[in-house]
C-alpha cells in the first residue's frame, strides 16, 4: 500500500488530479489494487499518481474515466496537468496556441512541436531534460491534439532544408519523422514548405518565429531563445514579421515540390 499522504488540491493541476483520483476511487468503494485491476494497472501506479509520484497518461486517464463513471473528467485534467509541467516561459504561448486559428510558422533547425513524431521529441527533449523528458513528451504529444478537433487551427509552416538533414534520434527515428510530414500533404488543414539551401540568404536569417491569428484577439508574433520565450502583438512588429514570412513562402519551394524533397532526403539519406 503507498503510504497516503495529505494532498492539497489547489497547489496545482497534478495535485487536483491526484485528489479527484484518491476521492473518487474512495467514494466506489475501491481500494488502490482493485482500481489497478479494473484499469489493467498495478495498484502501486495508482497510489504514485494519487501522490503525484507518477505523472498520469491519456490511456491510464480515459481507463480511470471509464472504470469510475467520471464523464471524462480525468481526460479532461489529463491536458491541463501536462501543460503545467512544461517551462513556466512556454506555458502562455501553448494556451495562446490552442486558441489560434490560423498558425504560420518558420522553423530553421527543428520540426515544428505541432508536427513532430513521439520518438522524435523524446531524442530531443531527452538532452536537457534526463530527468523528466518522459513527462515533457506526454505534454507535447498532447499539444498535438488540436489538430485533431473538428475544426482545427490553419497551420502553415516553412522548414529550412537543413531541418531535414539535421539527424535526431538516429537514422530509423529521422525517416519515421519525414515519412510523417510528407503524410501532412494528404491534409486540409496543414500546409509544409521547404526553404531550400539554393535561397540563399533570405528573411529568416536571424532565427525561428510563429506568428498567431485569431477570430477575435490581436495577432501575435512569438520567439523564443534557449530559456525564455518573447511574443508580443505590437502592429509593427505583426506587419514587419508577416512581410517577412510572406518572402520566405515566396522563395520556398511550393508544397508539392516540398513534399518531393521531403520523400528524396528520405530515401537518400535515411533510407
Amino acid at each position: 500500500m503507498t503510504n497516503l499522504r495529505s494532498l492539497d488540491p489547489s497547489a496545482s493541476p497534478l495535485d487536483f488530479y491526484g485528489s479527484e483520483l484518491r476521492r473518487l476511487r474512495e467514494e466506489a468503494g475501491l481500494s488502490q489494487e482493485e482500481l489497478g485491476a479494473c484499469i489493467f494497472c498495478t495498484g502501486s501506479l495508482v497510489g504514485q499518481i494519487e501522490t503525484t509520484k507518477r505523472i498520469p497518461t491519456r490511456d491510464f486517464s480515459e481507463r480511470a474515466d471509464a472504470a469510475l463513471g467520471t464523464g471524462g473528467t480525468f481526460s479532461r485534467l489529463l491536458g491541463l496537468v501536462l501543460r503545467s509541467r512544461l517551462p513556466s516561459w512556454f506555458q502562455p504561448y501553448v494556451e495562446l496556441e490552442a486558441r489560434a486559428s490560423y498558425i504560420s510558422t518558420y522553423q530553421c533547425q527543428l520540426v515544428y512541436g505541432l508536427l513532430q513524431t513521439e520518438e522524435y521529441a523524446r531524442a530531443l527533449l531527452g538532452v536537457d531534460h534526463p530527468d523528466k523528458f518522459e513527462e515533457q513528451v506526454a505534454a507535447r504529444m498532447e499539444r498535438q491534439r488540436i489538430l485533431d478537433r473538428g475544426t482545427p487551427p490553419a497551420l502553415w509552416v516553412v522548414l529550412g532544408e537543413a531541418v531535414l538533414h539535421q539527424e535526431v534520434g538516429g537514422r530509423d527515428v529521422m525517416a519515421e519523422q519525414l515519412r510523417h510530414l510528407a503524410g501532412f500533404a494528404r491534409s486540409p488543414w496543414v500546409k509544409i514548405q521547404v526553404l531550400p539551401f539554393a535561397a540563399g540568404q533570405h528573411a529568416g536569417m536571424m532565427g525561428s518565429f510563429n506568428l498567431l491569428r485569431f477570430d477575435e484577439d490581436p495577432d501575435l508574433f512569438y520567439a523564443e531563445n534557449y530559456d525564455h520565450g518573447h511574443m508580443t502583438a505590437n502592429p509593427q512588429v505583426m506587419r514587419e514579421r508577416s512581410v517577412g514570412y510572406a518572402r520566405l513562402q515566396a522563395c520556398s519551394l511550393s508544397p508539392e515540390e516540398s513534399v518531393q524533397l521531403i520523400v528524396r532526403v528520405t530515401e537518400e539519406r535515411y533510407g
